[in-house]
């Protein structure tokens, strides 16, 4: 049997500095061998996840009618908003979850992860009911076309009823990827892209329900795979080692408030801009805003390598600075870097070669002729410019990482303002085509100035003092614990004691180790605060296998570098 694996009454201690190790990879490979392996399952996820929103308009297009992908296409704008708002919460948090990992602050960790999951269901439900009040003004404030009002505001409204599921999924996706355990949203995305599509098959084709069913499909998938993901969750954060961590954390949400924020910013950029321009779009007719709604499909999936590089160099940033690491910063921006150009030369060449064969998937062969024109026209423009946004997210997910977020804001507030300015004063006079000549131009803006401010260093400054606030933080709560040598008498051996004991600290938080000695007595060294150790020592002196006769205790100096608890032989 192996050393580090016992099973014994029910008790299951496979020792979670193994687990632990394997989560901080961030901080032990090359940087290039660790973003990849880190940033391949969120591409592959997002892929996944961005092929049923694909399916979602492709069934919609082809089985309903050219007018209901117009309603779809309508909305979503304003619904990728409340994505990018999830997934910006859930990337501010993460930034603050990965410092701790990175530190082995594992207390401070869950805090962190609790905070965040019960904020972030608290905003979603308010979002979600304003949303349900106030749905069919926000189209009509965004001009929607009178013959695609209804279908718009349907979907809408179904999509506001999931809104917390959706808020949940993303953001305990990013508490995985703040562990380093990427490849576990990678699976429930692919389970709920899977069942996502057969739910469209059925309920559109079916049953009939049009783009309602479309929004129900989405809603069920989404709510099955944010309440697995909490469980597993749950599961993963028990292999930590550490006293009862709070449940509401008013100075880690504070922490994480000021990353979030301009997170969801920057996640929202393109969403809030065609959120803005979709007037402009819209009064063009349902026929150009059918073939704009597909193009912007094809175009979130040309986005998902660059936003998974994005997340991983955002990830990798703040866990090595947690353990002090900024050189490694360095070197993995370099990495991405060239990640980012091989991925926007294979994007290239595939819409260059087969834009056509692209927007006639979504429009089929009897789409009109000005949406199919609209569709293409977009892609064979956007096509040679996507390395611009990765430039820009690799740069943005450093300054994001390293907590330095006022420049950050700004350089995503001009990509932001560039976009919308250009779109709603150049559209209506000289076409649709000016709305997507405004995007590469904002993105060039926006890495022109957070580049700036990257070479300027003053992000290695922040970080250092972030970290070093944290290290205060940690020294206060270590001047509360103290660690204790134990001497156990009795009928203490061949009765489960070591794996009772281990299982007590594990649940306690309390570090150290035990060992039977040769005259049928147990030592033991408990770290942690004494009210814990009291509690370890009680519930050992209840087992009714256990009899102790007596407990010697004396106090020792602490060991500040130790993490879980061990059984020696």
């Amino acid at each position: 049997m192996k050393n580090n694996r016992v099973l014994r009454r029910g008790v299951y201690t496979e020792g979670s500095q193994g687990d632990i190790m394997e989560s901080d990879y961030l901080i032990r490979k090359k940087p290039m061998q660790a973003l990849l392996i880190f940033s391949l399952p969120i591409i592959l996820g997002n892929l996944f996840q961005q092929t049923y929103t694909m399916a979602d308009s492709a069934i919609v297009g082809r089985f309903v009618s050219e007018q209901a992908l117009a309603a779809v296409g309508a909305s979503y704008s304003l619904t990728n908003i409340f994505i990018c708002v999830a997934i910006g919460g859930g990337m501010g948090a993460s930034v603050i979850v990965g410092r701790h990992f990175g530190a082995k602050q594992y207390r401070e960790m869950k805090a962190a992860i609790y905070t965040a999951c019960l904020a972030f269901l608290a905003v979603s439900v308010l979002l979600g009911g304003l949303g349900l009040l106030f749905s069919r003004q926000i189209m009509t404030a965004l001009n929607t076309p009178e013959d695609v009002m209804g279908m718009a505001v349907q979907y809408l409204n179904i999509y506001f009823y999931g809104l917390p599921f959706l808020f949940m999924y993303n953001v305990l996706s990013s508490m995985f990827n703040a562990l380093g355990k990427s490849r576990i949203p990678l699976y429930f995305l692919i389970f709920s892209s899977v069942f996502n599509v057969a739910l469209d098959l059925v309920l559109v084709i079916q049953f009939d329900l049009g783009v309602a069913g479309v929004a129900w499909a989405t809603m069920i998938a989404q709510g099955i795979s944010a309440v697995m993901s909490f469980f597993v969750l749950i599961r993963e954060l028990k292999k930590f080692a550490c006293g009862q961590a709070e449940t509401f954390n008013g100075r880690e949400l504070k922490d994480m408030t000021k990353i979030a924020l301009p997170s969801i910013l920057q996640q929202s950029t393109v969403s809030i801009g065609m959120m803005l321009v979709q007037s402009v779009v819209n009064s063009f007719g349902s026929e150009a805003l059918a073939g704009f709604s597909a193009a912007m499909r094809i175009e979130s999936i040309c986005v998902v390598p660059m936003s998974g590089i994005g997340n991983a160099v955002s990830s990798y940033t703040a866990q090595n600075i947690g353990a002090r690491q900024t050189k490694r910063v360095v070197e993995g921006f370099h990495a991405a870097i060239r990640m980012v150009i091989v991925c926007a030369v294979v994007i290239c060449a595939v819409l260059e070669l087969f834009h056509g064969g692209i927007i006639t998937l979504f429009l089929g062969a009897e789409g009109t002729e000005t949406a199919i024109a609209t569709g293409e026209n977009y892609l064979i423009f956007m096509g040679w410019f996507f390395c611009l946004i990765g430039f820009k997210m690799a740069v943005d997910s450093v300054l994001r990482g390293s907590g330095d977020m006022k420049m950050f804001t700004i350089a995503n507030l001009v990509n932001l303002s560039v976009r919308v300015i250009i779109a709603v004063t150049m559209a209506p006079r000289f076409g649709i085509s000016m709305v997507w000549y405004a995007v590469p131009v904002g993105w060039f803006l926006n890495w022109a100035i957070s580049y700036s401010r990257y070479r300027t260093g003053k992000w290695k400054l922040i970080a250092e003092n972030a970290v070093k606030e944290d290290k205060e933080t940690g020294e206060n709560d270590m001047s509360e614990k103290i660690r204790e040598a134990l001497t156990f008498t009795g009928r203490v051996q061949g009765v489960g004691f070591r794996y009772k004991m281990y299982y007590l600290a594990q649940q306690y938080g309390v570090t150290g180790w035990v060992r039977n000695e040769y005259d049928g007595s147990v030592s033991a060294q408990a770290q942690g605060r004494e009210e814990e150790i009291d509690r370890v020592i009680q519930a050992l002196s209840g087992d009714r296998y256990i009899e102790i006769d007596h407990v010697g205790r004396s106090r020792i100096p602490l060991d500040e570098e130790e993490r879980g608890f061990r059984m020696l032989n």
